[in-house]
C-alpha cells in the first residue's frame, strides 16, 4: 500500500472516529435526538470552513499579486526551485488537511442521516395522505384533520405517508426535514418540536396548478393541551344520538 493511500485511510478512520463518540454518548444517555439543531450545526461548520478557506486563499493570492507584481514593462519573474521533499509537502499536506476535514463533515452527515431515518421509540404516529392540493392526517384513534394538526412539544412524531394522485413532497423547513409522498408507496419522516409554536409545512415537489397553495400548519402545544384537543376532536367526530 502506498504512502498516499495510507494517509487517505487514516483520514477516513479519523473522521469516522470523531463522530462515533458523540453517537455513542447520544445512545447511552437516552436523550431524544434533535436532527434540526444538528443540521444547523453542520451547516454552520461547512459555512465556517468555506469562509476560512476563501479568506486564506484569497488573502494569500492578493499578497502574492502585490508582492510579486511587475515593476517595469516586460519584466518576467522567476520562482524559486523546490526540492522534491518541498514539492511533495506542498501537495500532500494541504490535501491531507482538506480531506480530513471533508471526511469529518461527511461522517457527521452520515450519522445525522442515520438518526433521521431511525424513528425513536414511543413516537406519535400519524398517517398522512397527500392529495391535489391538500394534506389529510389520520391519528388512528378516530381523529382526522386536513391541512392543520396539533402535536405535543418534546415528543417525536412520525409521519407515515402516501399519495392519492401524483408525487408530492412534504417538507417542514423549521425542522429541516422533507420526504416525498408517492402513490402506491409508503414513506416516512419524523421530527420533534422543541418548543410551542406554529410550523408551516409545504409541498416541495411541483404537483399541479395549485402547488404553491398546498400548505399545512403544525401547531406544537404542551402535552395536556394536545390531549384536550384529541378528546375534543374525538367528541366532535362521535355519532350524535338521534332526536327522533
Amino acid at each position: 500500500m502506498t504512502g498516499n493511500k495510507k494517509i487517505g485511510w487514516v483520514s477516513v478512520l479519523a473522521g469516522l472516529a470523531a463522530f462515533a463518540v458523540p453517537a455513542a454518548v447520544l445512545a447511552a444517555d437516552g436523550k431524544i435526538p434533535d436532527p434540526a439543531a444538528d443540521w444547523n450545526h453542520l451547516f454552520g461548520h461547512v459555512l465556517l470552513d468555506i469562509i476560512i478557506i476563501g479568506v486564506a486563499f484569497g488573502g494569500w493570492g492578493a499578497y502574492m499579486l502585490v508582492k510579486y507584481r511587475a515593476t517595469a514593462p516586460g519584466q518576467v519573474g522567476q520562482g524559486p526551485k523546490l526540492s522534491v521533499a518541498q514539492a511533495i509537502a506542498l501537495a500532500v499536506i494541504p490535501a491531507v488537511v482538506f480531506m480530513a476535514d471533508d471526511f469529518y463533515l461527511a461522517a457527521n452527515g452520515w450519522v445525522l442521516w442515520n438518526t433521521q431515518r431511525t424513528v425513536p421509540a414511543g413516537a406519535l404516529e400519524i398517517r398522512m395522505t397527500a392529495n391535489q392540493f391538500y394534506w389529510d392526517f389520520d391519528f388512528g384513534n378516530g381523529v382526522t384533520a386536513t391541512n392543520e394538526i396539533k402535536v405535543p412539544v418534546g415528543k417525536p412524531v412520525v409521519m407515515r405517508m402516501t399519495s392519492n394522485d401524483v408525487v408530492h413532497s412534504f417538507g417542514i423547513p423549521d425542522f429541516r426535514i422533507k420526504e416525498d409522498a408517492v402513490p402506491g408507496r409508503k414513506t416516512f419522516l419524523w421530527f420533534v418540536a422543541q418548543k410551542p409554536g406554529r410550523y408551516l409545512a409545504t409541498c416541495g415537489e411541483y404537483c399541479g396548478m395549485s402547488h404553491a397553495q398546498m400548505g399545512a400548519w403544525i401547531e406544537a402545544v404542551p402535552q395536556a393541551d394536545y390531549d384536550a384537543w384529541i378528546k375534543s376532536q374525538q367528541h366532535a367526530s362521535a355519532p350524535q344520538p338521534s332526536n327522533s
